[in-house]
């Protein structure tokens, strides 16, 4: 393999490490529960490799390792609703910080802080097709300020691995 196959093969296995990292983050939310005032609030681990990987491979990276992020881990632990409310999460999320992150007007603490409400925000919206009479005039702004708080953890925390793992991109 030439430098540009050496360089394709070094993203293809860190994307791969970066999967399984996620996945790993997920499972360790799924079986050690953490008491939330709210059902189905996370501390969102993943999404301190789904910002990695947004800063340093792009949004189209950070939507296939989050989608595939979701469905392993609703095909472990959860279920359908589970994967849906995920991937409507995940898509919102990424799409909003891919936009303000491309405006280079935000820090990576303010676009995962937007990562975190939007995520919130597309689950809200899932719960409110699916499930009659969801009370998300109640839900909404808890979840905006839980999704707030793990997006700017997750900033934070990101503002320290991404300039580390930045040398996998080569």
């Amino acid at each position: 393999m030439g430098s540009h196959g050496d360089t394709i093969a070094r993203k293809v296995a860190a994307s791969g490490l970066l999967l399984a990292l996620a996945v790993l983050f997920g499972y360790v939310e799924a079986v050690i529960p953490v008491p939330m005032p709210v059902p189905g609030m996370k501390l969102g681990l993943a999404n301190i490799v789904i910002v990695t990987i947004l800063y340093l491979a792009g949004w189209k990276e950070a939507i296939v390792i989050s989608a595939l992020r979701v469905l392993i881990i609703g095909f472990l632990f959860g279920n359908l609703f589970s994967i849906s409310y995920g991937l409507a999460g995940t898509a919102l999320s990424i799409l909003g910080m891919a936009l303000v992150r491309k405006t280079g007007k935000f820090s990576v603490v303010s676009v995962s802080a937007l990562g975190g409400v939007l995520h919130n925000c597309g689950q809200i919206l899932v719960a409110t097709l699916v499930v009659i009479g969801f009370p998300w005039k109640w839900y909404l702004p808890v979840l905006m300020l839980a999704g707030l708080g793990a997006g700017i953890v997750t900033g934070f925390l990101n503002r320290l691995i991404i300039p580390r793992v930045r040398r996998l991109w080569g």
